[in-house]
């Protein structure tokens, strides 16, 4: 856990967004990118990454400058009791987000063991995950910044492996484009999976020993961590059709390499998602253990890993979207233009107009969706979401339930 008295810095940041960013999920994901071509899906993720990374980066400028996390920062924008609400959702999401990347690293591993041992449980690596997950979080502060250093430093080379082995093939340049995913759509899942820390963002940057520390290292770590699994991804799936960094790796020969790199990077990565839902949950029962809850969450998400089926990953992706991408899009609009409140308040118990153009902003996301814009659904509904409440605010500014 992190410790509330410790303030982290521009390189901690770094690596820990960097290793946030490495993980089985984000190079399948990159995936699916793979019918606009090489050429093509380099400039949407690169784009879709700019884009997503830097409004994440607003996110986590608030909690630096008001020491709050993720979900309790909306409190400025929405007042008390709507915050429970955000809490539960991100709670709910994180779960989802615990399951598929505990579900993702299992089937990995599964695919390595049979390769080396001729052992094939999936359910026996998720939980071994799931455990995995647990001590790293119960030991929290005992020499995690180092341990996560090297462990995102030896993901980075052994990512370079997997960089060598896709790119030396020439083909990668001169397959077409193909029907699968529009250009919008691709941008949409490289803007989503940045914003998809939005709701937790805070919960890291809040202990940031300077603004600009904070948001430089999260900016440089996680969007060159994430465009590069998104690349290696992107040429894997255009090379041979499979997406899984086990398959390339395993074809290589780094059997035992390849389940260090996927049980690792799911360890750092599934860490920050419990680590925030425990975090969520205590802004509803703030007499609860932080790491307690983490760990309560953990198992949850490990059983959800066991009990349902991954499902469509891209319609999880777009469910996330849909709920913080117009919810954020207020909050930031609220902090950086209006300006009219910028600080937690315990007064104001619900702002029912803020909240009326959040439901106004799900129901947007949805229909840009099927509309299917060269721009995406995100981008230009946090643009609409967060225009709507600075043109609306002054009529729905009394709309809100007060203490007395």
């Amino acid at each position: 856990m992190i410790n509330e008295n410790e303030k982290l810095g521009f390189w901690t940041f770094l690596f820990l967004w960097f290793g946030a960013a490495v993980s089985a999920a984000e190079i399948l994901t990159g995936g699916l990118i793979a019918p606009l071509g090489f050429k093509i899906g380099i400039i949407v993720i690169l784009i879709g990454h700019l884009i997503g990374t830097g409004i994440l980066i607003l996110g986590g400028i608030i909690g630096t400058r008001e020491k709050v996390p993720a979900m309790t920062s909306t409190n400025i924008s929405f007042g008390v009791y709507s915050t429970y609400l955000f809490s539960l959702l991100n709670i709910l999401q994180l779960l989802g987000w615990t399951a598929i990347m505990i579900k993702v690293a299992a089937n990995s591993v599964n695919l390595i063991s049979q390769s080396l041992w001729k052992f094939d449980n999936v359910s026996v690596f998720i939980l071994l995950i799931g455990v995995l997950t647990m001590l790293w979080l119960y030991f929290g502060n005992a020499g995690m910044k180092k341990l996560n250093i090297t462990a995102v430093t030896l993901l980075f080379i052994l990512t370079l492996v997997l960089g060598t082995i896709i790119f030396k093939d020439k083909t990668l340049l001169l397959k077409a484009s193909s029907k699968g995913v529009s250009f919008g759509g691709a941008l949409e899942l490289s803007v989503i999976m940045p914003l998809s820390w939005l709701p937790l963002i805070a919960d890291y940057t809040r202990f940031a020993k300077s603004e600009k520390g904070g948001a430089y290292g999260i900016f440089i770590g996680y969007f060159l961590g994430s465009s590069w699994m998104f690349i290696i991804g992107l040429g894997a799936a255009i090379v041979s059709n499979n997406s899984d960094p086990s398959a390339m790796m395993l074809a290589v020969n780094l059997g035992f390499a390849a389940l260090g790199i996927v049980v690792l990077s799911t360890v750092t990565t599934t860490f920050l998602d419990v680590y925030s839902a425990g975090v969520s949950f205590l802004n509803i029962m703030p007499k609860l253990s932080e790491k307690k809850v983490g760990i309560v969450m953990t198992i949850l998400g490990t059983l959800a890993a066991i009990i349902f089926p991954m499902g469509n990953y891209e319609s999880f992706l777009y469910a996330i979207g849909s709920l913080f991408a117009p919810l954020f899009a207020i909050l930031i609009t609220d902090y950086f233009i209006i300006k009219k409140n910028t600080k937690v308040q315990s007064s104001v118990l619900i702002n029912f107009g803020a909240i009326l153009v959040w439901i106004m902003g799900i129901v947007i996301y949805y229909s840009f969706i099927k509309l299917d814009l060269i721009l995406g659904a995100t981008v230009p509904v946090m643009i609409i979401t967060g225009f709507i409440y600075a043109i609306s605010w002054r009529v729905t500014c009394k709309w809100k339930l007060i203490k007395k």
